[in-house]
């Protein structure tokens, strides 16, 4: 599994309250699984972005099929390869 982290935006969804959005995401780790990826964790953050979510992905082609998944339910995504700072270290260490 590759993990993934996107940086979630609810400009584009019109939300009456904090609960209904926070309803949503059960949806979204459903249609997450569906896609073989799985929702590590999830935050609400402060700043030039509403939310983080960190999750793993089976493949690529999961990856991309798990971030149009929030686009569908009027997310705005921004998602990314992540990889764990020892893994990089070790990247680094091979160059």
């Amino acid at each position: 599994m590759v993990t993934y982290a996107s940086l979630v935006d609810v400009d584009d969804r019109d939300v009456q309250n904090a609960q209904e959005l926070s309803s949503i995401w059960g949806e979204i780790k459903t249609e997450f699984e569906a896609h073989n990826s799985e929702i590590v964790d999830s935050y609400a953050i402060l700043g030039k972005h509403d939310f983080l979510v960190v999750f793993d992905a089976a493949d690529r082609e999961a990856a991309f099929k798990s971030a149009l998944t929030l686009r569908r339910h009027g997310l705005s995504a921004q998602t990314m390869e992540v990889v764990d700072t020892d893994d990089f270290a070790h990247l680094v260490d091979e160059v």
